[in-house]
């Protein structure tokens, strides 16, 4: 069985961990530090088979270096040159194993050109958006513009609702207080919101979440929502989807 767990690092980032229960070596995702990596492999007497890298960013990367000269793991990341040590440079509709469980690869610039996603389709299945998709918000737009996110963000709503949705952040109690200002009226999330309180609260991750909470709870997903419109309204233009979803995000980069 394959089970997904995280390991903290930096600030506000989790480097996610995949382990086969059968097996003595697993497969981590976006290491930005190779510190807290090493020290968990060796207290697990368990060594390194893979590494999936999402985008460039260093707090996504800058444990590769240390961890592929230690462990000489297998490296999936973007057709980006500016990665270093990044074995098989994958994008969309490429695919990889992973400690023998396929994996479906996902072109979704919008934080980066070069952002990619990581899905394990199953029951249930198994996204690693990086900064793309949080618990109720999505990433900021450093390079991309908001309609390929908005086009990177259907991609994934796609997806089917248990599908377990792995983000790079725990970002999540700050990302419900917008939404909350964004939609005022949403009962699920305010319920949501005060579970992932207590998650903290003890210290727990508020991750994964699911495809299909998202869809009832983060107003990135829920341009067409008429409550969130009307609040909308007040920030911008929100004509189409497009500049609606435009409205939104610039909102949230100033909150």
């Amino acid at each position: 069985m394959l089970t997904v767990m995280p390991i903290p690092a930096l600030q506000d980032n989790y480097i996610w961990v995949l382990r086969q229960d059968t097996q003595d070596r697993v497969a981590v995702v976006d290491p930005g530090d190779a510190d807290p990596v090493i020290a968990w492999l060796e207290q697990e007497n368990l060594t390194l088979d893979t590494i999936l890298v999402t985008h460039h960013h260093k707090d996504h990367t800058g444990g590769l270096q240390a961890l592929t000269e230690r462990y000489a793991p297998q490296v999936y990341g973007p057709a980006n040159d500016a990665i270093p040590g990044v074995l098989h440079r994958v994008g969309e509709g490429d695919e990889c194993r992973v400690l023998g469980r396929r994996f479906e690869v996902y072109a979704v610039p919008g934080h980066t050109l070069d952002h990619i996603a990581f899905h394990a389709p199953g029951t249930p299945g198994l996204l690693f958006a990086g900064d793309t998709l949080f618990s109720g918000g999505c990433g900021r737009l450093f390079e991309g513009s908001p309609l390929q996110m908005q086009e990177s963000l259907a991609k994934l709503d796609a997806l089917p609702e248990d599908t377990l949705v792995f983000a790079a952040h725990e970002y999540t109690l700050a990302n419900l207080a917008f939404a909350a200002a964004a939609e005022p009226d949403n009962a699920i999330r305010d319920s949501y919101r005060s579970e992932c309180q207590k998650a903290r609260d003890l210290d727990r991750p508020t991750l994964p979440t699911t495809m299909g909470r998202e869809r009832q709870i983060n107003p990135f997903l829920r341009i067409g929502n008429p409550g969130l419109l009307e609040t909308l309204r007040r920030q911008g233009p929100v004509g189409d989807d497009a500049s609606a979803f435009a409205t939104l995000r610039a909102w949230k980069d100033r909150f």
